[in-house]
């Protein structure tokens, strides 16, 4: 499957083909394009990939959190090019026999995409300004996050 698009995404069809018998629990994570980002007005977003190693990366996440968190299935697929507000810029799937674990393993391969994964944001404000950005605000005093993350090792 390929993590990267520049075509909107489809939650309906990543959740169809979602379905697993041995999965209890499913996480849909959706990262949207919001109107505003610390106290200025935003148009839209523009995101850009080194794409051979994004789409990797992203599948090398992947296979890791199935494993360190025991879940049956993960899906994230990261939107490129022009994103509107209110559009969908990545979503995170994850499927598990408990929720803990779908939870937990959805956090996990957001916050790793965001950090490390080679995805560039550019933001497009009201005033005529626009910005570049890192994918993740993460590294940022103003956001419940800090630029580390810990995570309990799965049981």
């Amino acid at each position: 499957m390929k993590h990267i698009q520049y075509t909107d995404i489809s939650y309906s069809e990543l959740f169809d083909d979602f379905r697993n018998p041995n999965s209890g629990a499913v996480v849909l994570f959706s990262g949207e394009v919001r109107d505003n980002n610390k106290g200025r007005q935003v148009t839209h977003l523009e995101y850009e990939a080194y794409e051979p190693m994004a789409d990797k990366m992203i599948e090398a996440i992947l296979e890791e959190a199935k494993t360190r968190f025991g879940i049956n299935h993960a899906v994230c697929v990261h939107r490129l090019g022009r994103v509107e507000i209110s559009g969908c810029a990545v979503v995170v799937i994850t499927g598990a026999g408990h929720r803990k674990e779908a939870y937990d393993a959805n956090r996990y391969i957001i916050d790793r995409v965001k950090n490390e994964v080679p995805i560039w944001k550019h933001e497009f404000f009201t005033d005529g300004t626009s910005e570049w950005g890192q994918n993740c605000d993460c590294v940022t005093g103003d956001h419940e996050h800090e630029d580390h993350h810990h995570y309990e090792k799965a049981k």
